[in-house]
């Protein structure tokens, strides 16, 4: 999936190596064949008609709610199946993989729903590619990064999330959420395999525009910024799926850090490095002691607020890949110390689902203003877990988090 010069390589390993951890190895093993144990167990449940994509566990007794193809989540459980099979060279979780990313095509043939057709195509398709090779998947997504850049607007400078209405978006001006700083290596990855420069220009402007507008002076992220859609002004900032509009709502900081890391691997403009560091930092700093955030850090019952542990997969993975960025090595070594922690802390019997479901890890909470998939498992949590898990394997292996196993 990724394209790097040998000696980019060669330093990111060497900055891995410079951040030997003092934390007690974790047994990455261990805990990816726990990973596809409850795989195979989810797969023994799937049903044999649509929908048949896990989403989330929907009651006590375990069982999955399904959903298709056009679901925003709809990526992650066959990149999981990727990963997996990256991990552990099982056939029958490869054509597990190729099954469900096949169910995903129609997102490359029909008009953007949303933004979300990187987390949909890149995580299937993507990781399809980088491991099996089809020329076919690398159509698709360059296809669909086209798709995606329909919904830019050059006057405001970001790409449209929602091109619908959607409760308090001010429907139809121009809304922007932070998820979609994600959904930008989609583009970076076209322009470099096939696709236009101005998929890359796009991926830059969205992620500049963000970086003035979707932040305040303390670093801390707003999940959404409404702008006028003829002038580009910003009109408001709003935290829809947080506790309020001036909150920091765990996910929304996670994709962040993720987001902006990626941008400067993809860029290797420093504006961006920095950036990654200050969204991180503030971030760290105000995590409990188990460094699994609670939904949302303003939340007033902390705490006996629920937790989000889908953040926490998503900061750990981030933070692996921001530790071989940073100069400084003091500061690349707290990045990998807590990472790995953070990945230890979600690997404990508190964290993983084990015998209560065959998810991976549980307390993820999705969206609490809305009432729904509050302290459970759904498949984003399980995704960016195995992706942690499988980065951090590279890095302890003294491989680049790029190469595959």
């Amino acid at each position: 999936m990724y394209r790097l010069s040998k000696n980019i390589a060669v330093v990111l390993v060497a900055a891995g190596l410079l951040c030997s951890c003092s934390v007690k190895r974790l047994n990455v093993d261990k805990n990816i064949a726990y990973c596809k144990k409850q795989a195979f167990r989810t797969l023994a449940d799937v049903p044999g008609d649509l929908p048949n994509i896990p989403r989330n566990i929907k009651d006590e007794a375990g069982n999955w709610r399904y959903v298709n193809y056009k679901d925003w989540t709809s990526g992650f459980w066959p990149g999981t199946l990727w990963y997996l099979y990256e991990a552990t060279k099982n056939d029958s979780l490869k054509k597990e993989a190729e099954r469900f990313t096949s169910e995903l095509y129609n997102l490359s043939v029909e008009p953007a729903f949303d933004h979300d057709l990187g987390f949909q195509v890149f995580n299937s398709y993507g990781h399809g590619y980088r491991l099996a090779g089809d020329e076919e998947y690398k159509k698709i997504v360059l296809r669909t990064a086209d798709t995606l850049a329909t919904l830019f607007n050059p006057k405001v400078g970001t790409i449209l999330s929602w091109p619908r209405s959607v409760p308090n978006m001010d429907w139809p001006q121009h809304n922007t959420i932070i998820d979609n700083m994600i959904n930008l290596e989609l583009l970076f990855w076209a322009s470099k395999n096939g696709g236009t420069k101005g998929l890359y220009d796009i991926a830059v402007k969205h992620a500049e525009t963000t970086m003035l507008n979707h932040f305040r002076k303390d670093y801390t992220s707003y999940h959404v910024v409404v702008y006028n859609k003829e002038t580009g002004k910003r009109i408001k900032q709003v935290t829809h799926q947080g506790y309020a509009d001036d909150s920091m709502w765990a996910r929304g900081q996670s994709w962040a850090i993720y987001g902006y890391t990626m941008v400067y691997r993809e860029t290797r403009d420093e504006r961006f490095l920095d950036f990654a560091q200050k969204v991180s930092d503030v971030y760290l700093d105000r995590l409990p002691e188990d460094l699994i955030p609670y939904w949302d850090f303003n939340a007033p019952d902390i705490p006996d607020a629920p937790k989000d542990a889908s953040a926490a997969g998503v900061v750990a993975s981030g933070l692996l890949e921001l530790s071989t960025f940073v100069k400084d090595e003091a500061k690349a070594k707290r990045y990998r110390e807590v990472a790995e922690k953070m990945i230890k802390n979600l690997s404990s019997a508190e964290y993983q689902s084990r015998e209560k479901n065959s998810a991976f890890i549980t307390h993820v909470t999705g969206h609490k203003p809305n009432g729904t998939e509050i302290d459970t498992s759904i498949n984003y949590g399980d995704y960016y877990y195995i992706e942690a898990l499988v980065r951090l394997k590279k890095l302890q292996q003294a491989k680049s988090i790029y190469e595959n196993l």
